[in-house]
């Protein structure tokens, strides 16, 4: 029986360090949270605005479609890839 004993105490120990590590992450992340705001809200007022930067295409090609260069060396390493 006194093996049932230590593994309870065991188990009651890495309850109790897992619920005050829990608790610690927990309050230092809120605390960050805290830091956080009350440093950026002034920012934020005392700077303005931050304008949102619009994506840019090149070659008047829609986004997301890859150029034609890009097509041109794909092909390229395939055919040579296939060749060997």
């Amino acid at each position: 029986m006194a093996g049932t004993t230590e593994l309870n105490e065991l188990f009651y120990q890495a309850g109790t360090l897992m619920l005050v590590g829990m608790a610690f992450v927990f309050a230092f992340l809120m605390l960050m949270i805290f830091v956080i705001q009350t440093i950026i809200t002034p920012l934020g007022i005392k700077y303005g605005q931050i304008t949102q930067i619009q994506p840019t295409t090149t070659n008047g090609l829609k986004s997301g479609q890859p150029s034609p260069q890009i097509i041109a060396a794909i092909t390229a390493a395939i055919k040579k890839h296939r060749s060997k």
